[in-house]
């Protein structure tokens, strides 16, 4: 097993908000919401990720300084060195650079855990030993992922194919080479993987060493690099800010997916059988809490609930009352300025609304 001090977990922590309107906002994306039980998002990632590395080998990567001040405050034992604020969100892809390149200043053998803040996982010890494995494997194959056994055709997942099964693999959780990384599909090519087996949902998690990340950063996008290195070497001085303005300015906003992972070679991906939720829309929320519904399959978030001839409806709220007749299968959220109501079948265009406030003047709602 690795040792544990070459472990390093990094959280990324951006967002824009817009899926959980009107409780997000611009400064207050999902990560920052306690959407899935009483603690945040973050801060479950933070636990999470705890159970396998100390606090001061927890590096979390931001953008902008409002988000930077809420994560200070949800994390308070986030040490200040260890908190990366982008001047503005680019994609992962530099994000992952840059926090790879810090750390290997200081641990050139660092192999990283990199997740996003903002999904469920159920439950952390399932995770930790994962992640415990994936490193093991990374430690000597360069890159593995883990990759989630999929319970349903979801549409709003990327999807891994698996290959052959890893040879001379002992660990617990089975292991294969990873053949392909597939976009999110429509509804009838979702149910074809689903049925092949051989399709896993991708849960953005990845395990490989920090120089193995910067290599391929180096060969596949170079003028990213390039960028990280000018960052990283003015990191410490008066320049700092100035740089990374600069920087950000120019650089190209691409995914880790597209600028990396897609062309790397030799990525092994885990499958595991854990809960897992990107939780992408208030339908997500809804599924997360579906436990805690009534007999006619409401469930109500942070206010009483009423309802006549109501069945199948998701009500979050701010402590009034909220009153339903006759609708089914909806999303209702409260908040002191504003009111969504929406079918849950249609809460992934809650970021199209989001879009047409900005579009009609409404911009103070956002």
């Amino acid at each position: 097993m690795l040792c544990a001090s070459m472990l390093h977990a990094v959280i990324l922590a951006g967002g824009s908000g817009t899926r959980f309107w009107p409780l997000s906002r611009r400064d207050r994306p999902k990560q920052l919401l306690a959407l899935a039980g009483p603690r945040t998002l973050l801060q479950a990632t933070w636990d999470r990720v705890r159970r396998l590395v100390p606090a001061d080998a927890v590096h979390v990567v931001t953008a902008g300084p409002a988000l930077a001040q809420a994560t200070r405050e949800q994390l308070p034992d986030l040490a200040p060195e260890r908190l990366v604020v982008e001047p503005e969100p680019r994609d992962t892809a530099v994000a992952i650079g840059l926090a790879a390149r810090l750390i290997a200043r200081h641990d050139p053998e660092a192999v990283l855990v990199i997740t996003p803040a903002d999904h469920v996982v159920r439950p952390d010890d399932a995770f930790a030993a994962a992640v415990q494995e994936a490193a093991a494997l990374a430690a000597t194959r360069g890159i593995a992922t883990l990759g989630v056994r999929p319970r349903l055709p979801h549409t709003g997942y990327g999807y891994i194919r698996r290959g052959e099964p890893l040879a001379a693999w002992s660990g617990r959780t089975p292991a294969y080479a990873a053949r392909a990384f597939e976009e999110k599909p429509d509804r009838e090519t979702a149910a074809r993987f689903v049925a092949g087996g051989e399709h896993l949902w991708n849960s953005g998690v990845f395990v490989w060493r920090a120089a193995t990340v910067l290599e391929l950063l180096g060969a596949h996008l170079p003028a990213t690099r390039a960028a990280i290195e000018r960052i990283v070497a003015a990191w410490d001085g008066p320049a700092r800010e100035a740089t990374l303005q600069a920087e950000y300015a120019a650089v190209q906003r691409i995914s880790i997916d597209y600028a990396v992972l897609e062309k790397a070679r030799d990525i092994a991906v885990l499958e595991v059988d854990y809960e897992w939720s990107d939780v992408g829309s208030w339908s997500a929320v809804a599924e997360l809490h579906a436990g805690e519904a009534d007999a006619a399959a409401n469930v109500a978030q942070g206010a009483p609930f009423l309802g006549v001839d109501a069945r199948g409806c998701f009500v979050q709220g701010d402590g009034r009352l909220i009153a339903v007749v006759g609708l089914e299968n909806v999303a209702i959220v409260q908040t002191a300025d504003a009111t969504l109501v929406c079918p849950l079948d249609r809460a992934e265009a809650v970021k199209e609304l989001v879009k047409s406030l900005d579009a009609s003047g409404l911009r103070s709602f956002t």
